[in-house]
Order: structure tokens, then C-alpha cells, then sequence
């Protein structure tokens, strides 16, 4: 990618001219050529035919999008008519393979978009060695699933990754395979299968900024294979790469410092995350071609959701720490237009963890407004949450939640508490010094309380990533253990373990009422601790990481419905809350979430309007008994209201709402 390039970070380019718009046209003709060809139109049209037209009907509607998001990324190609020509073939050629259920499917999303965005939409989450072995296993635990009321699970990596250490499964080998220790393609497809007739979507893994260095593009590159070597970002000295550097960050100091990693034979290749992890060049047509190809490949068999993993590094400029680049943004919204043409019922999901400011683009903002990604992760719900737990105080939260960018409405938020990876204090110095704090010295805070180190934390975590020269770092723990579940069952403290659970139950709460899919980790609803047995694996050992990924418990699992015990109490409280939102339209993605002050910094509260009546919700994150004034009920536009968590409890103006610790409302219109 030139580092000369001229368009920098959020410069829209020029609209487009008249000439612009008639080759826009005259390539679609083309395209339109290629793919009845590929589709046997041009012969002799066939039983199918009327299916094909509407592929051709997709491919006229989302034209634009893929014109506009490949017109600069793909500029300085000579190759770029040929290549998106060819991407036009590869689209219809999967499109005929597509099977007739999953057409249906298709079909029917094009009638309901919204469908991921429905009260009803519960994700959960986990590796599939962890929870059941196999791919072949988790339909073993189907029935679990569906008693948890999931209607979306995202699969960690299952892709074939590099031998030994390989991130936890994102230094992919080969795209085209299942990890063999999972199992098969086909136990994939048949696993997509039985969730499908279940009504569960089916989330994968798709890392788009690298591949493993074993992978055979990689190979071939080594090897000095031309073709391959443009498929990365090669230098033959230092000379670029040590410019590049100085803007760059470290992403883990710890155990990759530097962006760099020296070939054999003297060349420099880009490895942001680790030398065995080798960068992309997206500015390559033939990257993207091969990158649709195999989400279509997926898709085919039954994938239906793929979580775009490092999608903020796709695009490098000089000068720049070569995150969030406008390209980025440009080849998301190529990438989902591929999508609806060939296969309609697929969505993305950005892994973009990054500051609010630059989140909410991967939605889609400007010309790409709601034309990019479905669904990106709130990163900044979570780390508030755990934030106001530590502080008892949620005037930062309450800040920062109230300037967060507002997302389309045709899109949705993933909510969560916890997830596979580290928690990261992504605390602004400006957002900590408007409440009177210091941005390094709180996120400093939050790591010892977190490794349980603060005098009075409740929590058993570990430090993850110290950065000596910034002073940085961050947490690794189950939401149990962070919640201070495990420190009560040591102590044998029966009130930190009520405390604990209710710390749990108040999470969720705020995830299932938040704007967007609210994903669970596998093994939080039944309160799993920390696992240190990752020790015992030289592979993962030096990543403590893996301390919060413990395997699935069926044992554990298996006293569920027993209200005399954590599992029971945890999981009967989780799926409690899930039917209730599943009843509330309010919680419906499109739905307008706008976060209030209610004047007590115990409280975070937010409103979601609907047409049925606003929603008010109301949490209670310290260990104090407060109230709510009555007359708050005005901000959520309740007059009369009642509590939906609470046995329906009516509330008035007149008065106060009592609070108690790690208290969750729900109130809604009487």
C-alpha cells in the first residue's frame, strides 16, 4: 500500500461525477454478462431460472455498494476490471451451489432484516473442545442450549489453525479446513444444520488482517513466489518498516515487540500481532477476491454470521498508527454487499476493539451509513460496567455512555460482560479527568482491584500485558471470579456469595436491556471460576488468558435447576430475565436507547422508546441502599409504571423507588 497516499484518516473522497456514474453502469453491464454466463442464462434458462434473475436483481441493487467500497482500495490495480469481473463469477458460481434450504432462507431475511435485531436474539459463545469436545458433541447439548433460550452461537476458532502456539486459534492455516481436533467441514455443515431446524444462527470466525505463516499463501511467499508475496506486506530492508514504526503501537509488548519480522532470505514482513502472524495487503484485489470466496464457501454449508476478527489493522499508511483507515471502511461495505448478492441471509460482525469515536464507522457512518458491518462489539458496556463495580460510582459511566456515537438503526450492538479475551481499561484521560480523576492512575486502579490486590476488592483475576513504559495493563478472569464469586466460596463467606450473584444478575440484566444481541459466555450462567490448569499445557502456559476459558462443567451443570445451589440460583435468575425480554418490544434492536442522568451517582440509568410505551431502565451498581426519586419516571416519559423484573410492582411520581445494592429495574408504562 503506498505510503504516499494522499486520502488520510475520515476524509471522504470526492462524490462521484457524471463520468464516474457511466462507468459505474457500463461495468455493471459487464458484471450482469459474466454472471448469466455463469449462471447458464445465456444458454438455455432452466427450471432455476427464475431464482437467477433474482440473483441478478441483487447483484443490480448492491452494485453501488460494491463499486464505491472497492474504487479506492482497488485504485492503484492495474488488474481491477479483470478482478472484479472475476469477483462477479465467483459470486454467481456460489450462488449456484447454494442449497435450496438455504435459498429459503435467504428469502426470508430479504422479507425480515431485522431478524437479528428481535428481543429474542441470545447469543452464547465458546470453544467447541472446551463445551463439548467436537462439533459432533455440542449436538449432545442441543436441548441445553434451548433451555438457555439461545438462538445464536458463535463458535471460538474452528478454523485449521498453525501448530503449537497459535492465539488461541486466530493464526488460521488454512480457511478452507475445520480444526481436525473438532472434527470435519461436514461436522460443521451438520452441526449448522441442527441449529438452523432449532432456529440458532451460526457464528465462525473469519481473521481478515492475518494468516498464520504456515498457511500456503504464506508458504508460497517465502518460497519468493510473486504472486504470493503480493498477498502480504514485504519489504526487502528496514528502511519502510522503520518508518512505519515510529507511529506504530505494540498490540503485546510483552511477547511480540515490534511489527516486523525478518525473512531467511533477508526480506521484512508485517506481523502486527506476532511473527508467525502475517499481514494481509488488502490493497491486493486477488486478497479480497480469495477472502469473499471463502465466506461463501462457509456460508454454502450453513454459516450465517461471521465475526470479522482485527478488521480496525486491514489498511497501513504511513504516518499513522494504521488503524481505522477510511479503506477499512470502504472494503467492510464491498464485503457485505458480496454478501447480500450471493448469499442474503449472512451478517458480519466487526471485531473492532477500539474507541468509541472510530466504533461506531464499522456500522456504517457517512456514505456507508448502515452499509458496512451488522453487528460490533460495545467493548465500552463492559469495561464501565466493571469500572462503576470497582468505584462504586457511575458518573464516568454515565458520561461515557451518554456521548457514545449512536449506531443505525438498521444495525445492533453485541453486549456483553465478559468474553474470550483480556479486558482492556479503555478509559480516556479527558472522560476520567471530567469526573475528577486521573486516566493512568484509574486504569491502574482497576487492574489491581481486578488481580485482587486492592485492599477490599472483592475480585480473584490476573494482570495481563504489563506495558512498563506506559504503565498499562490488563485483566484476565471469569465473570464469577471478577464478580467475587470465588473469593466467597474460599472464605466461605455465605453474604459475598449473595453479593456475588447478585453482581451477576445485575450484569446480565444491563446486557439483555442494553441496545443489540447480548452474548453470554459459555459457563458464566452456571458461575464458573477461574481455571488455572492451562498451566499444565505448554502450548497456552505463558497466556493467561486461558485462565478465564475453563471447560464446560456438566457436572456443575447438572445441579442447574437446584435453587440450593450457585448453579441454580445463577441460571434460574439468567433465564428468568431472557423470557421477560424476550415479551418487551422496547428491547428490539431499532429501538432508540438514551442514557440519563438521574442525579445519583449510584445509578446508571437509560430509556428505550418504543411506540408501546418507553422502557426505563435503572441499576444500582454499588454495595449502598439508595432510592430513586419518583419524579425520574418523567425522563423515561412513565407516569404510572411497574417493574417487570419485580413481580410486576407498580410504581408512582410521588415518592421513591427504593434501590438496594446491585439492584436492576425494568419499568415500564402500567
Amino acid at each position: 500500500m503506498s505510503a504516499g497516499a494522499s486520502r488520510g484518516h475520515g476524509i471522504e473522497p470526492a462524490p462521484p461525477r457524471a463520468a464516474d456514474i457511466g462507468e459505474q453502469e457500463a461495468a455493471l453491464g459487464r458484471a450482469e454478462a459474466v454472471a448469466r454466463r455463469a449462471l447458464g442464462l445465456d444458454v438455455a434458462p432452466d427450471a432455476g431460472a427464475l431464482e437467477s434473475e433474482a440473483f441478478l436483481l441483487r447483484l443490480r441493487r448492491w452494485w453501488p455498494d460494491l463499486w464505491d467500497g472497492l474504487r479506492t482500495p482497488w485504485a492503484g490495480s492495474r488488474a481491477r476490471d479483470r478482478e472484479l469481473l472475476a469477483l462477479v463469477a465467483t459470486l454467481a458460481t456460489r450462488w449456484a451451489a447454494r442449497p435450496a434450504d438455504l435459498r429459503a432462507l435467504d428469502r426470508d431475511r430479504l422479507y425480515h432484516p431485522d431478524w437479528f435485531q428481535d428481543p429474542s436474539m441470545i447469543g452464547y459463545v465458546f470453544y467447541v473442545d472446551r463445551f463439548a469436545g467436537t462439533l459432533r458433541g455440542v449436538e449432545d447439548h442441543l436441548d441445553y442450549l434451548g433451555e438457555l433460550g439461545v438462538r445464536y452461537v458463535h463458535l471460538m476458532p474452528i478454523l485449521k489453525p498453525r501448530e503449537g502456539d497459535n492465539d488461541g486459534g486466530y493464526a488460521v492455516a488454512d480457511y478452507r479446513a475445520v480444526n481436525p481436533r473438532f472434527g470435519t467441514v461436514e461436522d460443521l455443515e451438520h452441526l449448522a444444520t441442527s441449529f438452523r431446524a432449532r432456529g440458532i444462527s451460526t457464528c465462525i470466525d473469519l481473521v481478515l488482517n492475518h494468516t498464520a505463516a504456515e498457511h500456503p499463501w504464506a508458504q508460497a511467499a517465502a518460497a519468493g513466489d510473486p504472486r504470493y508475496s503480493a498477498y502480504y506486506l514485504t519489504y526487502p530492508d528496514r528502511q519502510l518498516p522503520d518508518r512505519y514504526e515510529r507511529t506504530l503501537p505494540e498490540v503485546f509488548p510483552e511477547w511480540a515487540p515490534g511489527n516486523f519480522t525478518q525473512l531467511p532470505d533477508g526480506r521484512w514482513v508485517w506481523t502486527t500481532f506476532n511473527t508467525w502472524q502475517w499481514d494481509l495487503n488488502w490493497a491486493n484485489p486477488r486478497v479480497f477476491s480469495e477472502m469473499i470466496d471463502i465466506v461463501l464457501e462457509h456460508a454454502n454449508p450453513g454459516v450465517d454470521v461471521f465475526r470479522l476478527d482485527a478488521v480496525a489493522f486491514m489498511w497501513k499508511r504511513m504516518g499513522t498508527n494504521c488503524q481505522n483507515q477510511p479503506e477499512v471502511h470502504d472494503l467492510l461495505r464491498a464485503l457485505r454487499a458480496c454478501a447480500r448478492i450471493a448469499a442474503p441471509a449472512v451478517i458480519f460482525k466487526a471485531e473492532a476493539i477500539v474507541g468509541p469515536a472510530d466504533l461506531a464507522p464499522y456500522l456504517g457512518e457517512g456514505r456507508h451509513a448502515g452499509r458496512e458491518c451488522d453487528l460490533a462489539y460495545h467493548n465500552s458496556l463492559m469495561v464501565q460496567y466493571w469500572s462503576s463495580l470497582a468505584t462504586r460510582d457511575t458518573r464516568l459511566m454515565t458520561r461515557v455512555m451518554d456521548a457514545f456515537p449512536r449506531k443505525p438503526s438498521t444495525t445492533a450492538w453485541a453486549s456483553y460482560i465478559r468474553c474470550h479475551d483480556d479486558i482492556g481499561w479503555a478509559i480516556t484521560e479527558e472522560d476520567a479527568e471530567a469526573v475528577g480523576w486521573s486516566g493512568p492512575g484509574h486504569r491502574a486502579f482497576l487492574s489491581e482491584y481486578y488481580a485482587g490486590s486492592f485492599p477490599g476488592s472483592f475480585a480473584v483475576g490476573e494482570v495481563f500485558q504489563f506495558n512498563p513504559a506506559s504503565g498499562d495493563s490488563r485483566i484476565n478472569g471469569t465473570f464469577a471470579s471478577l464478580a467475587g464469586l470465588e473469593r466467597g466460596l474460599a472464605d466461605g463467606d455465605a453474604d459475598e456469595v449473595d453479593r456475588a450473584l447478585a453482581r451477576m444478575q445485575l450484569g446480565n440484566a444491563l446486557i439483555l436491556a442494553w441496545d443489540g444481541i447480548p452474548l453470554l459466555y459459555m459457563g458464566d450462567e452456571i458461575g464458573l471460576l477461574n481455571d488455572h490448569s492451562y498451566l499444565d499445557d505448554p502450548r497456552i502456559a505463558l497466556d493467561n488468558r486461558w485462565i478465564h476459558r475453563p471447560r464446560m462443567r456438566w457436572d456443575a451443570a447438572e445441579r442447574r435447576h437446584d435453587p440450593a445451589t450457585v448453579e441454580g440460583r445463577l441460571f434460574e435468575g439468567l433465564t428468568r430475565l431472557i423470557a421477560i425480554r424476550r415479551d418487551l418490544r422496547q428491547l428490539h434492536a431499532a429501538t432508540p436507547l438514551e442514557v440519563i442522568d438521574v442525579g445519583d451517582p449510584c445509578l446508571f440509568a437509560f430509556v428505550r422508546s418504543h411506540p408501546d410505551g418507553a422502557l426505563m431502565a435503572v441499576f444500582n451498581l454499588t454495595d449502598r441502599t439508595t432510592t430513586l426519586d419518583g419524579a425520574a419516571l418523567e425522563l423515561g416519559g412513565l407516569e404510572t409504571a411497574i417493574d417487570v423484573l419485580d413481580e410486576g410492582q407498580r410504581v408512582g411520581p410521588g415518592g421513591t423507588i427504593p434501590m438496594p445494592p446491585y439492584t436492576a429495574r425494568w419499568l415500564v408504562r402500567a
